[in-house]
């Protein structure tokens, strides 16, 4: 699932997008795939995870994803984190830390917050170098090419 996800990352940067990706699955079912898309649709909500979240809802028919596990290239933040939490997903994974803005571990951890009505199991670091990877050949790139 976290190479699926991988795939939409690097399909985003193709795009001038921010390489992140994410999957929702239940089981082994893919329910939907997302990349950023903040720059195509001028949208400063349309992060990756947000938009799979909404996909698979989409799919189920139900805004509780109860059972689905979101995985995710780079560590959520506070506002994917949250969307994760109102959708009730049972289990997020993430690839890369987000030191700068990560809220399943890093900056807080949202989804082990106990004085929240919904928590949900994280792990991090599946195919961690990868994801990092492709974010520093992206802004890299941007770096040496500017807009």
């Amino acid at each position: 699932m976290m190479r699926r996800a991988l795939l939409a990352a690097e399909a985003a940067a193709e795009r001038g997008e921010v390489p992140v990706g994410a999957v929702v699955a239940r089981a082994d079912e893919v329910l939907a795939v997302a990349a950023n898309e903040r720059e195509t649709t001028q949208d400063p909500t349309a992060h990756a995870e947000l938009l799979a979240l909404r996909r698979a809802a989409a799919v189920l028919g139900t805004w509780r994803l109860t059972g689905c596990t979101l995985y995710a290239t780079l560590e959520p933040c506070p506002m994917c984190a949250g969307a994760a939490h109102a959708a009730r997903i049972s289990r997020l994974v993430y690839a890369a830390p987000d030191p700068k803005a990560g809220f399943a571990g890093t900056l807080h951890n949202l989804p082990q917050d106990t004085r929240l009505n919904h928590t949900y199991a994280v792990e991090g670091g599946l195919l961690e170098s990868e994801s990092a990877r492709v974010l520093r050949n992206f802004f890299q790139d941007r770096r040496q090419k500017p807009r």
